[in-house]
């Protein structure tokens, strides 16, 4: 359990209830202090890495909100991330699109043939 270092990269994830999304943020240690590593976008950790248990094994809370933990970047949290991205692209794109009824045919038609498989 290192603390962190100027250009360490680090994550964050939110979720509004069990329903919604995990929306990912990312930055990168840009400053430190005796007790503080200051990220890029200004968030200010206590450089003293704590176990978590919300997203990793261990965490760094955000100063004066010691509930909320930003994590090491790895390989797996960045393909999470995408994974996620994704579902919130196709989310999205679903709740602006008005289908005509020619497209809800065919979309029906297409789902219909999977079924079938």
């Amino acid at each position: 359990m290192d603390r962190l270092k100027i250009g360490d990269k680090v994550y964050n994830t939110k979720q509004d209830g069990f329903d919604d999304f995990i929306r990912y943020s990312f930055s990168e240690v840009e400053k430190l202090t005796k007790t503080l590593a200051i990220l890029k976008n200004g968030t200010r950790l206590y450089n003293e890495p704590k176990i978590s248990f919300i997203t990793e094994d261990i965490g760094y809370s955000v100063a004066r909100q010691r509930g909320t933990h930003w994590h090491l970047v790895s390989l797996q949290a960045i393909r999470n991330a995408q994974i996620e991205n994704e579902k919130i692209a196709a989310y999205d794109w679903f709740e602006q699109k008005k289908f005509s009824l020619r497209e809800k045919q065919w979309i029906y038609t297409k789902f219909k043939e999977n079924n079938q498989q």
